[in-house]
């Protein structure tokens, strides 16, 4: 039977910090979701083109900001850290500007948060992101107790996390079990799993849990989801609704 590593990490962690409370991937997000009691976060990480490591779901700016239909990641960071990263969600959070991952790693570090950063390339910079992303993560949490979970869909860019910082833990994002997924997440190293909670069952538990790894699910909004994962013994709940689960 395999003994499974102490896992420091809380059950229950906010999706882009406050889910959809506020705007997603920001420093307002963060701060609302650790006022609904929340101790981790999930957040995407992508390169600006003169390689500052910054907050970002999408590879193009118009969703969540007012950059136009431009790529985030061809633009230098000075140039995104003009934009409006909150009018599109609400009038009370205009202003809100983008999050470096550096202001990120301050306020968690600050505050004795945590961390799950998924590494979310630009296509077409899968290796380059997965490397300068760890090599941060790596400087930004250098000392603490705990260090962040790298996480991507990307396997190019677990690769360069993990050649970059091998030390720093690692989780393969899975949006299906495709033949050979826990080959996948052992050959990388991974410390996780994190998939559709809907893929989780006795069985695939069973198997993760087998081959040494931790399970983690995404994104988990009512309250049956959530405790059927509880019941199957998983090990991370990744939530939009920060305001109807109590994290414990």
């Amino acid at each position: 039977m395999t003994t499974l590593a102490p896992w420091p990490y809380p059950r229950w962690i906010a999706h882009r910090g406050a889910g959809k409370l506020a705007p997603e991937n920001t420093l307002a997000a963060f701060r609302l979701g650790a006022a609904h009691g929340y101790r981790m976060f999930e957040c995407d990480a992508k390169l600006s083109a003169d390689g500052v490591p910054f907050l970002m779901h999408d590879a193009t700016l118009a969703r969540t900001t007012n950059g136009g239909q431009g790529v985030g990641g061809e633009l230098p960071w000075h140039a995104l850290s003009q934009f409006d990263a909150g009018s599109w969600h609400s009038r009370v959070f205009a202003g809100e500007p983008l999050c470096t991952l550096e202001h990120a790693a301050r306020f968690c570090r600050a505050n004795g948060y945590l961390l799950n950063i998924e590494i979310k390339p630009t296509p077409g910079t899968e290796r380059q992101t997965g490397e300068v992303v760890a090599q941060h993560a790596a400087r930004l949490w250098h000392g603490a107790a705990i260090a962040p979970l790298l996480t991507s869909f990307q396997v190019e860019a677990l690769e360069s996390a993990a050649a970059a910082q091998p030390e720093l833990p690692r989780g393969l994002l899975l949006d299906a079990l495709r033949d050979g997924w826990l080959a996948t997440a052992q050959r990388l190293g991974c410390a996780a799993i994190v998939c559709n909670h809907a893929l989780w069952d006795i069985g695939t538990v069973a198997g993760a849990k087998a081959a040494g790894l931790r399970t983690l699910s995404y994104t988990v909004n009512d309250d049956g989801a959530a405790q059927r994962l509880i019941d199957l013994g998983t090990d991370g709940i990744i939530t939009d609704r920060v305001d109807l689960f109590t994290p414990s």
